[in-house]
């Protein structure tokens, strides 16, 4: 695996490049987890700092997915630690959470778009209610604000207010993605998950939607994680870049890094076969 200094990251920030020296947002320490006898994580580490897009990249079966269940508090490893910097959770084991203080934070500082849009959308209600609904887990019981701010936040995700009454089970699958993406940025998270929010659309779609989150990461600075099996749509958005194989990580460093210098021979074999 490549070394990296997770004390000093060069993370490039958009229109202004320059050498960041900051702690980590999110931190996951010695990941392990097995199905049975499948082995889905073999001790993995994450670190991901303020403002960035960590890609994370590897066939089907890597472990990948898996991950990013763990840092939503969907499920809990065999062994391993996480900690976000939030006031109060520093150096709090999230993993350690009940069911009802994951969601609550999961509401307030963890945002998720899937790649299947029935995981993360009431696909009866609408489009502004599956929006709203996140905002009703978080306290908010005001009809005129919650619908204002579920409209903003439709808004900024490029979704074409005309259609905000729509059902999800009425619109595209690239509306549907940014339907996701509304609720998953309406309270403002920590942390933006996404996993495989591109796949199975139309190029022209993907775009769209790549253009979309490049966007809301300049103007907003999230910090986003994203997993995909497309290393065009990691290229296009990540600065650093994890590179996982059998639950393992076999290779990370910076983006440019990895697609043009790549250490490890599967790494080698993605970019190539990508070329």
């Amino acid at each position: 695996m490549v070394a990296i200094d997770l004390d000093v990251v060069s993370v490039p920030v958009r229109e202004q490049p320059q050498l960041m020296l900051a702690k980590p947002i999110l931190a996951m320490r010695d990941i392990a987890k097995s199905y049975g006898d499948v082995r889905a994580l073999a001790g993995v580490d994450v670190t991901v700092y303020p403002g960035e897009v960590m890609g994370i990249v590897g066939e089907s079966g890597s472990g990948k997915s898996t991950l990013l269940r763990m840092m939503n508090l969907e499920d809990t490893p065999d062994r391993g630690s996480y900690t976000l910097a939030l006031p109060g959770h520093e150096n709090r084991n999230l993993f350690a959470l009940d069911r009802f203080e994951r969601r609550m934070l999961r509401a307030h500082h963890i945002g998720i778009v899937y790649q299947n849009p029935h995981l993360g959308l009431l696909m009866n209600h609408t489009s502004s209610g599956n929006v709203a609904e996140r905002l009703l887990i978080a306290g908010n019981r005001n009809f005129a604000e919650l619908r204002e701010r579920a409209r903003q936040s439709l808004d900024a995700s490029e979704f074409p207010l005309s259609r905000m009454d729509a059902r999800p089970n009425e619109l595209s699958g690239g509306m549907q993605q940014r339907v996701q993406l509304a609720k998953a940025i309406a309270l403002e998270p920590t942390v933006l998950l996404l996993d495989e929010p591109t796949t199975g659309l139309d190029v022209s779609v993907q775009a769209l939607v790549l253009d979309t989150l490049k966007r809301l990461q300049r103007d907003r600075a999230i910090t986003m994680v994203l997993v995909s099996h497309d290393l065009g749509v990691i290229r296009t958005m990540a600065d650093r870049v994890m590179v996982m194989r059998g639950g393992a990580v076999v290779e990370e460093g910076l983006a440019d890094q990895i697609f043009q210098d790549p250490q490890h021979e599967y790494t080698q074999q993605l970019v190539h076969a990508k070329l």
